[in-house]
């Protein structure tokens, strides 16, 4: 008997600390809008409906640009050419595969309110992870999916060629401390 008063004072203080906890957040949260107003771009209206990705690519950039300590305009300018370089390599290689996996196999259709065969993350798989799909999905031969197999490793290694090439080629432009801020945010290896 003296266990089971022991859980019930346990499990009343837990919801207690429960109540309280949420009740701070809610009074908290009412001085927190301005600011989260602020962050989403104004207007109290920013939500996952008015992400703009051109305005985080700005801030992506501009955060690059302090890290990286560049203070001279025709410096960024080459610089930024070569990120941007970088980061669509980046995302050329981090697509493969990622539409099946994230979005299913057929991804929707547009018709069905879907988005028309785009998948994952908004990005579009390649025409190779396409067609190996749609070899897995009509139960084709062996040996057509290990053609469509080898035609998508061969895609991936040119797109990861292509990303080694660009990160060479912003290498080339940076200072040794640059070069370190870089590999540090993630852009070099």
């Amino acid at each position: 008997m003296k266990r089971v008063s022991q859980w019930f004072a346990v499990a009343a203080l837990a919801t207690a600390f429960t109540i309280q906890t949420v009740s701070l957040q809610a009074q908290e949260g009412g001085q927190d809008a301005p600011r989260q107003s602020r962050r989403q771009g104004g207007g109290g209206q920013g939500g996952p409906g008015n992400f703009d990705p051109e305005q985080a690519r700005q801030r992506m950039m501009e955060r690059y640009r302090e890290q990286l300590g560049v203070k001279d305009e025709t410096e960024w300018k080459l610089i930024q050419t070569r990120i941007e370089k970088v980061s669509e390599a980046r995302r050329e290689v981090g697509m493969r595969g990622m539409g099946f996996a994230m979005g299913g196999r057929g991804g929707g259709s547009a018709g069905a309110g879907g988005s028309g065969g785009r998948r994952g993350f908004g990005g579009e798989p390649s025409a190779e992870a396409e067609a190996l799909q749609k070899a897995v999905d009509s139960n084709a031969s062996s040996d057509e999916i290990k053609a469509k197999l080898t035609a998508l490793r061969t895609a991936n290694k040119d797109k990861e060629a292509k990303l080694e090439k660009a990160q060479d080629d912003l290498r080339k432009v940076l200072t040794v401390k640059q070069e370190a801020s870089a590999v540090l945010l993630g852009l070099l290896k």
